[in-house]
């Protein structure tokens, strides 16, 4: 077994590497991840149960193979990074509070400030060269001021975020780059450059494993990350359906701060920042603005963008044997688990078992703010 570099020494080898390759199992996410981890005590063990429990959600099952979790390790090593696992004294406080949050990360640089204060600056790729300055001028203030900018390393605003807050003066704050591809994958290739003064400087944050292009689908999931890591997120341009928006309503769910800077009418880049507004979200027209909304933030914002979504957390020390009989209630339309539970009058535990062996089979699909529904 190859070793497996961690951000801590705290986790035995084969105990990680069975971590690894319970994540990459088929229909394995994070939600079920947790509850697998949480029923059998161990990953090994859970990887054990895993064809029996997909049985009885009606399919056939082989987890992860092992050469290729091993080859993975071997592709985070050679890259420089390392593993952040959800437990480890170093997972981000804040990211670990997200409902969903990834139970592992490869990671390059300081993990250690994810720990600090910090603010997501997103916005358009397109974006205006006044957007640009705007995002670049926030966010050198914002570090100066002792923030940690996160953003997701695109072209237009998250880059000018990132180079701003690199331009910082000494003892400011610094920067994550949250990348939808493996940690060894430059995206965009002109960023490359910039990447790496992230990885050295700051902190890369990366879900997919070593070797993944970023597809349209990464995406979203790395805008719960940047949601996540973030006390607020601050949109500084965006066209009304666009990536940044998705982050701003992640956060909100999440209950953290929501701040966006007006724009003009007349220009469709400033229309989602100007609906966001009318939606609730904080206006900001400085640096000084998004210090007073964020300093001695407490879990209760100012913004009123969207209450926090409700979501079913599973009672800790219930475990059943037996699954809920749910399938009757479920369509391709997501719905909320606290609705399952209400309709069918079952336990909480049997209906995330129930859930739990339709995932691992294929047959369901979850989404964000605690719902499921039934696979296309």
């Amino acid at each position: 077994m190859p070793e497996i570099l961690s951000a801590t020494l705290t986790l035995a080898q084969d105990e990680a590497f069975a971590r690894i390759r319970l994540l990459r199992s088929p229909n394995v996410g994070p939600v079920s991840y947790a509850q697998l981890l949480r029923r059998f005590g161990s990953a090994g063990l859970a990887l054990e149960a895993l064809p029996d429990l997909a049985s009885r959600g009606g399919t056939a099952y082989r987890p992860a193979p092992k050469d290729r979790i091993e080859a993975e390790i071997a592709a985070v090593k050679r890259s420089g990074a390392r593993y952040l696992f959800h437990d480890s004294p170093d997972y981000p406080a804040l990211l670990a509070q997200y409902d969903g949050a990834p139970p592992i990360l490869t990671v390059r640089g300081e993990a250690g400030i994810a720990m600090r204060p910090s603010v997501a600056v997103v916005g358009a790729r397109n974006a205006s060269a006044a957007a640009v300055k705007l995002s670049r001028d926030f966010a050198m203030a914002l570090a100066d001021a002792g923030f940690i900018i996160v953003s997701g390393l695109a072209r237009g605003i998250d880059g000018a975020a990132h180079r701003g807050a690199l331009s910082a003066g000494a003892g400011g704050g610094g920067t994550i780059g949250v990348i939808a591809s493996g940690i060894d994958i430059a995206y965009p290739p002109e960023h490359a450059d910039l990447q790496a003064e992230i990885a050295e400087k700051g902190l890369l944050i990366a879900e997919q494993p070593p070797g993944v292009e970023p597809l349209a689908r990464h995406f979203p999931s790395r805008n719960r990350i940047i949601a996540g890591l973030a006390a607020g997120t601050l949109v500084v341009e965006a066209a009304p359906k666009s990536g940044s928006l998705i982050t701003a309503r992640l956060a909100g769910e999440a209950g953290r701060e929501i701040m966006a800077i007006p724009g003009s009418p007349l220009d469709s880049r400033s229309q989602g920042c100007n609906q966001l507004i009318r939606d609730g979200a904080v206006l900001v027209q400085s640096p000084a603005d998004v210090i007073e909304l964020l300093e001695g933030f407490t879990g209760s914002p100012r913004s009123m963008f969207r209450e926090a979504a409700a979501s079913f957390l599973p009672v800790h020390d219930e475990l059943t044997d037996e699954p809920a009989d749910i399938a009757g209630l479920l369509t391709t339309a997501p719905v909320s688990v606290d609705e399952l539970i209400r309709q069918s009058g079952e336990s909480a535990a049997a209906v995330q078992l129930a859930l739990l062996e339709l995932e691992l089979a294929g047959r369901l699909v979850r989404h964000a703010a605690g719902r499921v529904s039934l696979s296309g």
